[in-house]
C-alpha cells in the first residue's frame, strides 16, 4: 500500500522564461500528425510512460487516430538501433520525433532535417550538446530536462543515512549513456568524503543484467546506487527483485524504482515528464518553432521509502527520512 506522506503537490516546471506562448492559430489537417517516437526500453515495462504521454496529449485536445497516429520503435536497451529507427521515421515525414533518452536524441539530430525534437526528461541536455541554453535551446531540440545529473550523490547520501556501517557501495551504471560516466565519477568523489568506496559495475545489456547482478554480488556490497538510465529504469523491476534476493538495500534517483522494490528514491517521478511534453506537441503542432520553446526543469523531487523492503533486509530507515518522505510503500 502506498500512503501519501505530504499534501499530494502538483509537479511544478520551472520554465526558461517567465512565460511563452503560441500566436500561430491551429493548423487544419486533412490527415493526422504523424508522431515519431523513440523509446529505449521494451513496449511492456515503458507502456506505462507511453499511456502517461496520450494521456497528455488528451489533456491538449489531440485524440489518437483523429488528430495524430504514433510510429513507436523500442531499442530493447540496445542505442545503437537509434540512427537506424531515426532514418526509417524520417523517410515517414513525421510531424516530429519524441526523443527518451541522449542516444535517441543524437540520433534524430543527425538526420539534418527541419523535423523538431521533443526531450521526455533528459538528463543534462545543455551538457550533453543537445541544447545551446534552457531559455533558447536553439536549432530543432526543445521538450523536458530532468535534472537528475544533480540528483545522483543525494541518492547516495540517503542511502547511507539508511545504512550508516556501510563501507561499500557498487555502482550500477550504464556505459553507453554518456551522462553515466560523469555521475559515476561524481558519485566516486562524494564517496570518498562519507568513507565510502565505490565499485563501478557497468551494465552491458538486458540480456546479460543476471550476470552483471553477479558482479555486483562479487564486490560484497553494503548497498547499491543505481545511475539513472532509461533502460536500467526500464528494468527496475528485475533489479530490485535481484537486490532483494541478494539482500542488497538499494538507491536511485527515481522514485518509481521503490515501487518495485528499491529502498529508496529520489528525484521527479518520470509520467510527469511524458504527461508534460504533449504541451509541446501542441505548440509544435500548432506551427511553433522549438528554437522558440524553452526547455522546462522540475523544481520539485519525491523522496519515497519501501518499509516493506526495509523489513525484509533489517534496515532501519530513521524517523527523520520518514518524516521527509514524500511516499512510503508499506
Amino acid at each position: 500500500m502506498i500512503t501519501n506522506k505530504m499534501r499530494r503537490r502538483d509537479f511544478i516546471f520551472l520554465i526558461g522564461v517567465t512565460s511563452f506562448a503560441v500566436s500561430c492559430p491551429a493548423k487544419a489537417r486533412d490527415v493526422p500528425a504523424l508522431l515519431g517516437f523513440l523509446g529505449s526500453g521494451a513496449a511492456d515495462s515503458s507502456a506505462i510512460l507511453l499511456d502517461a504521454f496520450k494521456e497528455g496529449l488528451q489533456d491538449q485536445g489531440l485524440v489518437e487516430n483523429r488528430d495524430y497516429v504514433l510510429d513507436v520503435h523500442w531499442a530493447n536497451g540496445a542505442y545503437k538501433r537509434f540512427p537506424e529507427f531515426a532514418r526509417d521515421l524520417a523517410q515517414r515525414n513525421p510531424s516530429l520525433i519524441m526523443v527518451t533518452t541522449i542516444a535517441a536524441a543524437r540520433a534524430a539530430q543527425a538526420l539534418n532535417s527541419q523535423i523538431p525534437i521533443v526531450m521526455t526528461g533528459l538528463i543534462d541536455p545543455i551538457g550533453a550538446g543537445l541544447i545551446d541554453s534552457l531559455a533558447r535551446p536553439g536549432g530543432h531540440t526543445t521538450g523536458i530536462s530532468s535534472m537528475i545529473q544533480d540528483l545522483t550523490t543525494k541518492s547516495l547520501e540517503f542511502l547511507h543515512d539508511a545504512v550508516p556501517g556501510a563501507s561499500v557501495i557498487a555502482v550500477l551504471f550504464n556505459p553507453a549513456n554518456p551522462t553515466n560516466q560523469p555521475m559515476l565519477e561524481e558519485a566516486i568523489t562524494r564517496g570518498r568524503t562519507m568513507g565510502l568506496a565505490l565499485e563501478a559495475v557497468p551494465f552491458k545489456s538486458p540480456a546479460e543484467l543476471d550476470a552483471t547482478f553477479d558482479r555486483v554480488i562479487k564486490t560484497r556490497p553494503d548497498g547499491l546506487l543505481v545511475i539513472s538510465d532509461a533502460t536500467l529504469i526500464d528494468l527496475r523491476d528485475r533489479i530490485a527483485e535481484l537486490a532483494l534476493r541478494a539482500r542488497i538495500p538499494t538507491s536511485s534517483s527515481i522514485p518509481e524504482m521503490t515501487d518495485a522494490g528499491a529502498l529508496i528514491g529520489y528525484g521527479p517521478p518520470r509520467r510527469t515528464f511524458y504527461r508534460r511534453s504533449a504541451v509541446y506537441v501542441k505548440k509544435l503542432l500548432n506551427g511553433a518553432k522549438p528554437a522558440d520553446l524553452p526547455v522546462e526543469q522540475p523544481v520539485l523531487f519525491e523522496l519515497s521509502v519501501n518499509l516493506r523492503t526495509a523489513r525484509a533486509l533489517d534496515v532501519t530507515v530513521s524517523g527523520a527520512m520518514l518524516a521527509r518522505a514524500d511516499r512510503v510503500v508499506e
